[in-house]
């Protein structure tokens, strides 16, 4: 099979290279700051983890990332150029995502549904596609065989011709994860990639980012999963009420006390044997 790697359109980084660089990135809404002054840097080849309690600010900074918002001030750059404030241009320039919210096309298959995530990379022309020309041809081909390909890599290989609809919440999950790979991307956002998902499905997507990352790709993720997060990535930022409280590594940002007050919590009773999280932390998912 085809690696994600010789199927990239750009010059694979060197692990390690700064791929993704934010600088003060700052969100306001009226008079509400939901992000402030948050800066992230991740490197070819880590998985970076993104925590912190509901409304801390983590899908609205991913959003500054990724072009939904355009941020109120700070800068982004990707590979050392400014990315420019629209989806088009983010995903163009290898940086793809998925959204707490599943976002299939309910009623197309699970191949055209990655299929989909492939023709930013295609260049046949609206009159060529019309004709069905030559072109048109070869990369609708070209197309099909990578989703196939990417079906078989997220570990869904024989449920090409299913509806979307149709599968099981955890294949749902892993078919977004394969049409943001369609894009060729050199940095993957996950946001809350295991959210309602029971253990299985849990360490499935635990194996599954891990050989992303195997192939020189970068993973930021969002997630409420304190042993997914702990166990999985590299380093880990911790905001809280829009605002960077701690990065480190894992064994760092668990231990730290501000942390432990602010979003794991804390109790005589000791962590969660599941997540990690004490009492005052509520279900796994607060």
């Amino acid at each position: 099979m085809t690696t994600l790697e010789e199927q990239a359109t750009f010059d694979t980084p060197e692990a390690g290279e700064v791929l993704l660089e934010a600088r003060g990135v700052t969100m306001r809404f009226g008079g509400l700051v939901a992000v402030d002054e948050v800066d992230l840097t991740v490197r070819a080849g880590e998985i970076v983890g993104l925590i912190g309690p509901n409304g801390a600010g983590k899908t609205t900074f991913f959003n500054c990332l990724t072009g939904l918002y355009k941020p109120t001030s700070g800068v982004v750059s990707f590979a050392g150029r400014p990315l420019r404030p629209r989806p088009r241009a983010v995903v163009r320039a290898g940086m793809a995502r998925t959204f707490q919210n599943i976002r299939l096309f309910q009623n197309m298959t699970a191949l055209e549904n990655v299929m989909v995530g492939r023709y930013c990379r295609t260049s046949a022309g609206p009159l060529t596609s019309i004709l069905r020309g030559p072109k048109f041809r070869r990369e609708e081909a070209e197309t099909r065989a990578r989703a196939q390909e990417l079906l078989e890599f997220v570990g869904m290989p024989d449920v090409a011709d299913s509806l979307a609809r149709n599968l099981p919440y955890g294949d749902q999950r892993r078919l977004e994860v394969a049409r943001a790979l369609a894009t060729d991307p050199q940095l993957l956002l996950l946001d809350e990639p295991t959210a309602g998902m029971n253990p299985q499905e849990t360490r499935q997507a635990e194996v599954l980012i891990q050989r992303i990352r195997e192939t020189g790709l970068a993973v930021v993720v969002i997630e409420h999963d304190m042993r997914f997060i702990f166990n999985l990535c590299d380093r880990v930022l911790c905001l809280v009420q829009g605002s960077v409280l701690v990065e480190g590594t894992p064994e760092q940002v668990q231990s730290d006390p501000r942390v432990i007050e602010a979003y794991i919590g804390t109790s005589a009773d000791g962590p969660d044997e599941q997540t990690g999280a004490g009492p005052e932390d509520g279900a796994p998912r607060a």
